[in-house]
């Protein structure tokens, strides 16, 4: 028979603002993006970026400077920039493209759960309904993993269309 102090107590509850925290600094990307979204493409387009995370909001938000060297040497570049909501316990992020920067993406918001963070929106693309999902996954002190995928049938089925290898470099 167990001890009276030896009751299970419930696991403490995870504070969900402090899920990119591990992110900042600088990092070194490995990127591959299908050279056509939603078309049954099969050919992915290769580039190395960098990109450096810094927070912001005092811990409850948090910005990403993204610069790409596209395959033909042209630079792209882009900033991500992510709020938590304490009521809902979710993060919300947008992308500023540097191609266009009067225009931010529609939020994907979600959150980490089991080390994995998944985030979701519903937008439009070539003038259709889609659903976005960003995925980070196998996240260590010094790596992580970054993907995008499409759904044009309600979230059935996904196209997986930008893959991003981190590697820590400060």
């Amino acid at each position: 028979m167990p001890a009276a102090d030896a009751v299970a107590k419930p696991a403490p509850a995870v504070d969900h603002v402090h899920d990119f925290d591990g992110f900042f600094g600088a990092w070194h990307s490995k990127q591959r993006r299908l050279k056509e979204r939603l078309a049954g493409s099969k050919e992915w387009v290769e580039f190395e970026g960098t990109q450096v995370v810094r927070p912001l909001l005092d811990g409850r938000g948090n910005m990403t400077e993204n610069v790409f060297t596209m395959p033909d040497g042209t630079v792209h570049r882009g900033v991500t920039l992510r709020a938590f909501d304490p009521v809902s316990k979710q993060w919300s992020i947008w992308w500023l493209d540097g191609n266009d920067p009067t225009k931010i993406d529609v939020p994907v918001v979600g959150r980490f759960e089991n080390g994995i963070g998944t985030f979701y929106s519903d937008d439009s693309f070539n003038g259709k309904p889609i659903k976005v999902r960003f995925q980070w996954s196998h996240i260590t002190p010094t790596t992580l993993q970054w993907e995008q995928a499409y759904s044009a049938d309600g979230g059935k089925t996904w196209e997986t269309n930008w893959i991003a290898y981190f590697s820590r470099t400060s």
